[in-house]
């Protein structure tokens, strides 16, 4: 066994009297320790939490990339592309590429008796992607949308296209504002240059995700609706959803994407355009990368703080041993033997520190994941608790950079063994 750690391991399990000048330094920098790794592991949890739940909403009202006219201004009020089945299918086919959909919107107006509000229908077909609705859905159910592959022409009145259903989608939001109920039914008008035409639509169920910029806007109905209103044919959206399994490869999926359909022409010579959630909503991912800036900023005043704790620790350890220093010098140790058993002492109760910030820590964490026992205000965070991303990377990450870090700061404190003198040190008391 090593010298040093042998002699480390020894001094550790001594345990000197009442009055030892050692002890509440150590119990202050290992408490030091523990509160910094703590602190560390549940801001990094909370903000990659928040960073992910805000993610997630804004993919599940946009997807994670949509394919439009390369012409389009990206309004609401759209040109169309040809977003026929073979398409489709061929997005599908793309590795990373977990689903892709039809999709059309269109501003309007819905009058109430009392209340008037300017919402985004925005059309859905059959095959729609509801995992992003299911869960935030609070009241009633999701649309019942009949797939045009699948119906059966028995008689020649099937060989027209069925009506578009009328059921809707709306959210919380607008359902409190309008007063509206499940089975309710509502006008819903849309605004051209020459006329203005109506649809009445019947609430089949409401949802809420607290993201208030896409609930007080959004209400889906059948994409027919659209096509319907904008005088297009069926095979003819505003654009292609497409959904990723992987987000952290979005930049190169949608890249694929771009060299898979920009050769493909529209009617009226325009190309087609992907373009990642990143891209389309900038303002949102930037303002979530600037928290990071507040996770590195808590990351470095924990160290610090730890660091210093610890530096302090160790000078009380050394002058308490100054009497030993100077018997293991005038045995013939060397400077940097005697300097490495306080680093691997030092080192003990570093990881003492972070054994018991880790247990804190993570049992604030699973009892917040699980619980949701802090509250927050939905209206002004967009959650309504104190979400929690649970990552090993991180955890393990941020335990071996506390351990590194603060062994490092160790290091120059630990000179001061250099400047004992043998003779002293052996009458120092």
């Amino acid at each position: 066994m090593n010298l040093e750690f042998f002699i480390a391991r020894r001094l550790q399990r001594w345990r000197s009297g009442e009055q030892a000048l050692s002890r509440p330094a150590v119990r202050i920098a290992t408490a030091g320790i523990a509160i910094g790794v703590a602190v560390m592991l549940s801001s990094v949890a909370i903000v990659f939490g928040f960073k992910n739940e805000i993610r997630n909403k804004v993919v599940g009202f946009g997807s994670h990339i949509q394919i439009a006219n390369y012409d389009d201004n990206r309004s609401f009020e759209t040109r169309p592309i040809q977003a026929s089945d073979s398409l489709l299918s061929e997005l599908r086919s793309v590795p990373n590429v977990r689903h892709a959909q039809r999709f059309a919107t269109k501003p309007g107006i819905i009058k109430t008796g009392t209340e008037v509000q300017g919402v985004i229908l925005k059309g859905i077909d059959a095959d729609f992607d509801w995992n992003f609705y299911r869960p935030n859905l609070i009241k009633g159910d999701t649309l019942t949308l009949s797939s045009k592959s699948s119906e059966a022409i028995d008689t020649i009145t099937d060989i027209l296209p069925p009506p578009p259903s009328r059921e809707a989608l709306i959210s919380k939001y607008l359902s409190d504002l309008l007063q509206l109920d499940i089975g309710d039914e509502f006008l819903i008008y849309f605004v051209s240059e020459d006329n203005i035409r109506a649809r009445k639509l019947k609430v089949n169920g409401i949802y809420s995700t607290h993201f208030t910029e896409y609930d007080r806007q959004f209400i889906l109905s059948d994409i027919r609706n659209v096509q319907q209103l904008n005088n297009w044919t069926e095979d003819q959206a505003s654009g292609i959803e497409v959904l990723v399994h992987n987000y952290d490869r979005l930049e190169e999926t949608t890249d694929e994407l771009y060299f898979k359909v920009s050769h493909r022409l529209q009617t009226d010579g325009s190309a087609l355009l992907p373009q990642n959630i990143e891209q389309l909503k900038p303002e949102i991912f930037s303002w979530l990368e600037m928290l990071d800036i507040n996770v590195i900023i808590i990351l470095v005043l924990m160290l610090i703080v730890a660091g210093i704790n610890m530096i302090s620790g160790l000078l009380i350890l050394i002058l308490e041993r100054t009497n030993m220093i100077g018997i293991l010098k005038a045995l013939g140790s060397r400077n940097w033997s005697i300097r490495k058993i306080f680093l691997f002492q030092a080192s003990f109760l570093i990881l003492r520190g972070l054994v018991i910030g880790n247990l804190i820590g993570l049992t604030l964490i699973l009892v917040q994941h699980y619980t949701h026992i802090i509250p927050l205000d939905a209206d002004t965070y967009y959650v309504s608790y104190v979400p929690m991303d649970l990552n090993l990377l991180h955890i393990l990450a941020i335990n071996a950079g506390t351990f590194l870090i603060s062994v490092l700061m160790l290091i120059l404190p630990s000179y001061i063994i250099s400047r004992i003198s043998p003779a002293r040190s052996i009458h120092f008391e």
